[in-house]
């Protein structure tokens, strides 16, 4: 496992429709070593703390091993590395194999996993298409959003290494089928909630997802 691609970038205004948004999600390859913080990348920001950001969501991650499938869904549209708004563009790390609660050594830092991405607009003014954040949810391709255990410096090229495996072995695909098919995946769900391994925000809104199938 490796990184292909470190990407920053900090907020920039633009348009959607008739309206300026401010959005992080551009983001820009850069080489060399770049200092990873409890919050963020040197020269990394976000716009909107409130949805985006804070210590579960430091760090993003896109699988390149997606982009062959997201071109051929897209038209053949060019895609090239951080086009998710992704940290790292990184090579044989799945969702299927990154549990939540795992810890990876990456370069001279230490990052655990957190939770999946729950795609917002701002993803569809990436890619200019207003369906992409619903088409992202469902493709269970969400990437996976790491929280910083040790601050170091981080360069493409790197190695990621597992250095801890959390007892649960609940991965982020589990998290994203239990959050998408909540009906179909009551079990799984339930089994997910009593681990109590997400962010608060995410627990809770798969505790009501739960309340709402079993009601």
């Amino acid at each position: 496992m490796k990184i292909i691609s470190l990407n920053v970038g900090r907020p920039r205004l633009v348009l959607q429709g008739d309206r300026q948004v401010s959005t992080g999600i551009f983001k820009s390859p850069v080489a060399g070593p770049v200092m990873l913080h409890t919050l963020n990348f040197d020269g990394d920001r976000q716009a909107d703390l409130n949805a985006h950001g804070g210590v579960n969501k430091a760090l993003y991650a896109y699988p390149s091993e997606h982009y062959p499938f997201w071109r051929q869904e897209l038209g053949g549209m060019e895609l090239t590395w951080g086009n998710f708004g992704e940290n790292l563009t990184t090579e044989g790390l799945l969702e299927t194999q990154a549990c939540i609660g795992d810890q990876y050594r990456i370069g001279g830092a230490v990052v655990r996993v957190s939770q999946p991405r729950i795609p917002c607009y701002k993803l569809g003014i990436r890619i200019g298409r207003e369906d992409m954040p619903k088409r992202f949810l469902a493709s269970g391709r969400s990437g996976i959003y790491f929280a910083v255990a040790e601050e170091g410096f981080v360069e493409a090229g790197d190695a990621i290494e597992l250095v801890k495996r959390d007892e649960h072995a609940i991965s982020v695909a589990d998290v994203n089928r239990a959050y998408v098919h909540s009906r179909e995946s009551s079990d799984l769900l339930r089994r997910i909630i009593d681990a109590e391994i997400l962010p608060p925000w995410l627990q809770k809104d798969l505790e009501k997802r739960l309340a709402t199938v079993e009601a």
